[in-house]
């Protein structure tokens, strides 16, 4: 396999799909569903052999391929992966396979169009986990913003053009001041666009600051962080379900992966210099944004504001610079990504049976709604950290790993735990609890096959990371460790 181009498979075989899938046309939508689902499929496929032939002992980068793309500016089409890449190649190729199954009877018009979209945009996400050049990067990072714009703007709810614009508008801003740091790169690196070469020249003390601020405009409007974190809440209202899990489960990844990949090994010490403000951001957004679910009455905007929180452990862990941290981190990414994704379809599995996502419209569901009920109160629990599911595991390294550094710091964090049971619970008891006040609620039909297959999915994984984490963590350690030793590295010339 080591000569294979599995990386390559991974990005085009769905990209093809896509293209494919659009080409059945809308007068066969049942088609354009098993065209989707079959290469949802085969690209997850493609990727398992990434995991199975994956060496946890060294933090080189696997798989590499490299290719001559625009020779005469030194652009190659140069792939790879290691150990923090690889899992969330793999959770974009899992979850696209449950967003085509959960939206097989929910989106009726332009069905070829919305999953030929979802399978073009699961191939560029996966180009950005694979790219080491940086213009290869870069368009990976801005072609997949089309697809979401399209799935919004097409399919979401009533004020979806507003919602689109103004998604579009911050990701692509901040987008362009990183091409201005990547361009300043390419100049001081003998004119290479090799992210893994940027990572070895050195920078100037002014220059590190100023390209760590344009990575970080970059990236702290799409994981989002406060205060550039508006965009979220108004594009996951307007999103349709399977819009919402990509976005909550893998596009808010996006940022923190490349806080990873660029800011942290090439400017590490504008990155030490300026952790304190990213360790104050990050609290800010665990405490107040927290606040701010607790009072919400739709659910989607809750479950908005809580990816929001948990993504502010996330940037915490990353910026105080230990291995424990770190690692818990993505850890948290992981599992954000299975619990935000099963809370939006939650969410989805009631709005298409009641057709409202506020709160208030809702109580008693469990009384017609058992089977669904146990499921949403799984990750509910997991949305809150409880121990034995994989909410725990990412935010106690992360508290573990801060309070070696900034004791302070883990303690401020900590408070996630009363603020997180505080809106989940609220939504939870409000939702599901008590009797039935409302007849559209006592003619509830319980999940279907599909929708406990697509649930049951996602808690077996919620289950498995938080009893058993290892796994997770072996193929992480030595991708971690190296990038720890590289933030410590001091890059100004003398």
């Amino acid at each position: 396999m080591a000569n294979f181009p599995l990386l390559s498979l991974a990005i085009w075989t769905p990209v093809i799909g896509g293209i494919l899938t659009l080409a059945v046309g809308d007068r066969r939508p049942q088609a354009a569903r098993w065209a989707a689902l079959i290469f949802s499929i085969a690209a997850f496929a493609l990727t398992i052999p990434l995991y199975t032939g994956f060496n946890a002992h060294t933090a080189a980068m696997q798989f590499n391929e490299y290719a001559a793309w625009i020779p005469s500016l030194n652009i190659h089409y140069h792939l790879g992966v290691d150990g923090i890449s690889l899992w969330f190649i793999l959770l974009t190729s899992f979850l696209t396979i449950l967003v085509v199954i959960s939206s097989w009877t929910n989106i009726q018009q332009r069905v070829a169009q919305y999953m030929g979209a979802f399978l073009i945009m699961e191939g560029l996400m996966i180009g950005v986990f694979c790219a080491l050049d940086a213009i290869l990067f870069y368009v990976f990072w801005e072609a997949m913003l089309i697809p979401m714009f399209l799935i919004i703007g097409i399919w979401g709810g009533p004020n979806r053009v507003y919602a689109t614009i103004k998604f579009f508008l911050y990701t692509f801003l901040g987008s362009v001041l990183m091409l201005v740091a990547l361009l300043y790169l390419y100049f001081h690196a003998d004119h290479s666009f090799n992210l893994l070469t940027f990572q070895q020249i050195p920078i100037g003390s002014t220059a590190q600051i100023l390209i760590f601020i344009a990575f970080f405009l970059a990236f702290a409007v799409k994981i989002p962080m406060w205060p550039v974190h508006t965009w979220l809440p108004d594009a996951h209202v307007e999103a349709p379900t399977g819009g919402s899990v990509i976005l909550a489960a893998v596009m808010l990844k996006m940022g923190a992966y490349g806080f990873l990949r660029l800011s942290l090994p090439i400017v590490p010490d504008a990155s030490r210099e300026l952790a304190w403000i990213m360790i104050g951001l990050s609290l800010i957004a665990i405490i107040y944004v927290a606040l701010v679910a607790v009072v919400q009455e739709d659910m989607k905007k809750l479950i908005a504001y809580s990816s929001i929180a948990h993504m502010g452990f996330v940037t915490l862990g990353f910026f105080v610079f230990t291995a424990v941290a770190m690692e818990g981190s993505i850890i948290q990414m992981l599992s954000h990504g299975f619990v935000s994704a099963a809370m939006f379809l939650c969410v989805g599995v009631l709005y298409d049976r009641m057709h409202t996502r506020q709160i208030k419209a809702y109580g008693g569901v469990v009384n017609t709604m058992p089977i669904f009920a146990s499921l949403m109160m799984l990750f509910a629990m997991a949305n809150v950290g409880l121990p034995g599911t994989s909410g725990f595991v990412g935010e106690f390294m992360v508290v573990l790993g801060t309070y070696q550094v900034y004791p302070w710091a883990a303690i401020l964090a900590a408070t996630s735990l009363i603020t997180g049971a505080a809106y989940t619970l609220w939504l939870f008891k409000r939702v599901i609890f008590g009797g039935v006040t409302h007849p559209a609620v006592a003619a509830l039909k319980d999940a279907n096959g599909r929708e406990v297959l697509v649930l049951g999915a996602l808690a077996f994984f919620t289950l498995l990371l938080g009893v058993w984490p290892a796994p997770f963590l072996d193929i992480l350690h030595s991708s971690v460790h190296h990038l720890v030793e590289q933030v410590a590295i001091n890059k100004i010339p003398a």
